[in-house]
This record gives structure tokens, sequence and C-alpha cells, in this order.
């Protein structure tokens, strides 16, 4: 290039040239050696790609899970606050247990960079579970008791996401104490019934109970 009249520049398949790039310090360039450039490309083009297929045929059906990667995905702008959380902590705790890394863009979108598949997978998971928002008429299983009041118990659907599991939905049988039902830390499957003008969820265990053929 620096001795030469030209820096010319081509790749491409064995179908044909993709990309091709040539910066001139002549003012005019013959056919002649436009071909000939072009000719001398697909000669070492030919011999670098027979030289991959000897190593490998054809490409791995799934990327090694060892290969660096980043994939991407669009929250609700409005999520971005609870993906970073108070501070940072958030975001600062899926950094440090699953091992990526992570950007946010103030328009939503959110990319996951990490060397590990496994790790990036569960950094993913962790965000998806932040940003997904509550759907009526679905099943939550194995949800947490994070308290209980005298009128019911809240039950932790989601991250950040409580609702309200009133005494009288939480058996076909008359329960005078939901503490007779349910204890702080307990596990139990509810149905998100609806949710009120106001945001807040309400929850039914014996509608789950009837979904699943279990009521006396």
């Amino acid at each position: 290039d620096f001795a030469g009249d030209m820096d010319f520049k081509v790749t491409g398949t064995s179908k044909g040239i993709t990309a091709l790039q040539m910066d001139m310090k002549v003012h005019g360039l013959g056919i002649d050696i436009l071909e000939k450039a072009l000719t001398q490309g697909k000669e070492g083009r030919a011999f670098i790609l027979d030289s991959m297929m000897q190593t490998i045929k054809e490409p791995r059906a799934k990327m090694s899970p060892y290969a660096p990667r980043v994939e991407s995905i669009k929250v609700n702008p409005d999520k971005i606050r609870e993906i970073i959380g108070k501070g940072g902590e958030t975001i600062q705790k899926i950094t440090a247990e699953t091992g990526a890394e992570i950007d946010i863009n103030d328009d939503g979108l959110v990319m996951v960079a990490s060397p590990d598949g496994k790790s990036i997978e569960a950094a993913m998971e962790w965000i998806q579970s932040i940003v997904a928002e509550p759907e009526v008429g679905k099943i939550y299983w194995g949800a947490p008791v994070v308290s209980v009041m005298d009128f019911g118990a809240f039950v932790q659907i989601m991250p950040g996401k409580d609702g309200l599991v009133h005494v009288s939905e939480m058996s076909e049988e008359r329960v005078n104490k939901p503490s007779d039902v349910v204890n702080e830390g307990d596990k139990v499957d509810v149905k998100l019934v609806a949710i009120d003008d106001r945001g807040r969820l309400q929850l039914s265990m014996k509608a789950v109970a009837r979904e699943d053929g279990k009521t006396k």
C-alpha cells in the first residue's frame, strides 16, 4: 500500500464477492489493472476457503457455550430503573452472580455480553423476570408468601410484584385466620384473578385448586 498506487481489499464466498474497498493515489486506473486485482483476489479467496473447508466442512449447528457473545432485549424504558435498582444494587447483583456485562440504552435496549453461554442465559432470564408484566388468568407456581395479615397474605409472583390472597380466596372451606393456612416463607400456587385500577394484584389459591380438580 505504501509503495504502490492503490490499496485494494476484496472479500467474499465461493459464490462471489460480498464487499470490496479501494483507495487510489493516482487519478485514473486502467480496466486491465482492475481485472488483474479481482482475479488475484478470487484466487486468494479460493485458496483460503479451501483451507477452511479442510479444517471444518460446515458451520457448527450450535455456538460453543464458551464462545464470546452478545445478546439483546428490548424493554419498556420505564422498566430501566427496575433493572438498575436503587443505587445500582440490582444490576450489580446480576453482574456479580452471573458474570455477564450489562449495558442499558435510554431507549430500553439492553445489551448483555459474556464469554460464557450459561452466564448470558442466566442474566437474560433474570432481566426478563424483572421486566415481565403480571398476566391476569395466569397461575404462578411456587410463589413465596412474603407476609401474613389478619385479612389475608401477600404473595410475590415475580420480582417486585406482590399481590394479596384475601382470606376468602385461600380455600373453599372457611378460614378463620390466614396463619392457619400459610406462614411467611411458604411456597404457594396462586392465580392472578384481577388487577384493580390502582395496579393492585388480586390473587387466589382456591382458583388454582378448582382448576386442578382439588376442590373438596
